[in-house]
């Protein structure tokens, strides 16, 4: 099975800042770039943090009591003293929805790509992420009857047929055993795009009553 990458949906044209970059220079490129927040790099390009629109906000922002205003470092703010770090990064290597679940735990729009050595390499979004839910149900109906029952299980061309509509998935057919029924639905509902699947395949034969007969002799065994 092909799970497609962070590194097939990142931009690796990124817009990054330094730590010691000025706090005034991070909000024009903020805006000039209209993103919502930018890499912070060491000198190696490893990510140290993100500085993004609510951190910028919240520095120029009046604190609620005069008091506070000694707590604030003198001198002017440079992007180091406005990042949130550590830095939630992701891998280029690790799975696409392994990057939408991690967006979606943490609360942010969007995650630096680092690669083995925590370099940056690109930048994932949301929007990237959302391209998985808007692929053609045709490309699902391929995926499902080649790779999912043709490749992975096996299953003769014709003998379930595939219905996708809106990326919803309705199988119709028989399978050779019932064992793999619940691999069948495992696996399509993991491919990307897929919303939902209703499945009215049958099995020819049923394996399982096998599989529970042999372990009840092995536990008499003992």
């Amino acid at each position: 099975m092909k799970h497609i990458k962070v590194a097939d949906l990142m931009t690796d044209e990124v817009v990054s800042v330094a730590p010691d970059t000025a706090f005034k220079d991070v909000a024009k490129l903020l805006a000039q770039y209209g993103v919502s927040g930018l890499p912070v790099l060491d000198d190696e390009d490893r990510v140290v943090g993100v500085v993004s629109q609510t951190d910028v906000l919240a520095h120029a922002a009046p604190p609620p009591h005069p008091a506070e205003e000694t707590a604030r470092p003198t001198g002017p703010p440079t992007a180091g003293d406005v990042m949130s770090a550590p830095a939630v990064t992701v891998h280029a290597e690790e799975t696409a929805a392994d990057a939408a679940r991690l967006m979606t735990r943490r609360g942010i729009e969007r995650l630096p790509v680092v690669d083995e050595e925590d370099r940056l390499v690109g930048i994932v979004t949301r929007r990237d992420l959302l391209r998985l839910f808007v692929r053609p149900d045709s490309e699902i109906r391929r995926r499902v009857t080649d790779e999912v029952l043709t490749e992975v299980l096996g299953v003769p061309t014709g003998a379930v047929d595939v219905h996708v509509v809106d990326g919803c998935v309705t199988l119709d057919g028989r399978i050779e055993r019932r064992s793999q029924l619940p691999a069948l639905l495992s696996l399509i509902e993991q491919l990307e795009g897929v919303v939902a699947v209703a499945s009215h395949v049958r099995a020819r034969t049923d394996d399982t009553l096998a599989t529970h007969a042999g372990r009840a002799r092995d536990a008499q065994a003992w």
